[in-house]
């Protein structure tokens, strides 16, 4: 009893277009997906994406999640090439980044390779907020 009157902290749970957060008083469907009891417990990812967006990066994070070292060295090649070609990105192409570099921290078996992924990584966050934040403003001033 006195476990569930402790707050645990809320999770994130990806589903198609929205996110929900699962809290200890929500109730669970049989795959372990929370029940969702109010619209509120219901957000939207990411305002600066559209939903084909949305899905574009939860289906790279999960080919991400599905690679082995070699190929996540081998996409981290491929990024940068890519990032080389088009210098300016979208916030998507940041978001997979972040998913990339990630990965490739968890993975990597150097302290070198960690550091620069966690560099890269830490880079595209704040990249990604300026740029969430320049549209703000922008919006806000239309």
């Amino acid at each position: 009893m006195a476990q569930d009157s402790q707050k645990k902290p809320a999770q994130i749970i990806s589903l198609k277009d929205f996110r929900c957060s699962k809290k200890s008083t929500l109730g669970s469907t049989q795959d372990g997906l929370p029940s969702i009891t109010h619209p509120s417990e219901i957000e939207f990812v990411d305002p600066s994406l559209t939903v084909s967006d949305q899905e574009a990066e939860w289906s790279y994070q999960s080919r991400i999640l599905a690679m082995g070292k070699i190929e996540l060295l081998e996409e981290m090649v491929r990024y940068q090439e890519e990032r080389s070609r088009r210098p300016s990105r979208s916030a998507l192409q940041m978001l997979q980044g972040q998913h990339l570099f990630s990965a490739i921290e968890k993975s990597a078996e150097t302290q070198e390779l960690r550091t620069l992924a966690r560099s890269y990584r830490r880079h595209l966050t704040l990249e990604l907020q300026q740029f969430r934040e320049h549209q703000r403003n922008s919006s806000g001033s239309s």
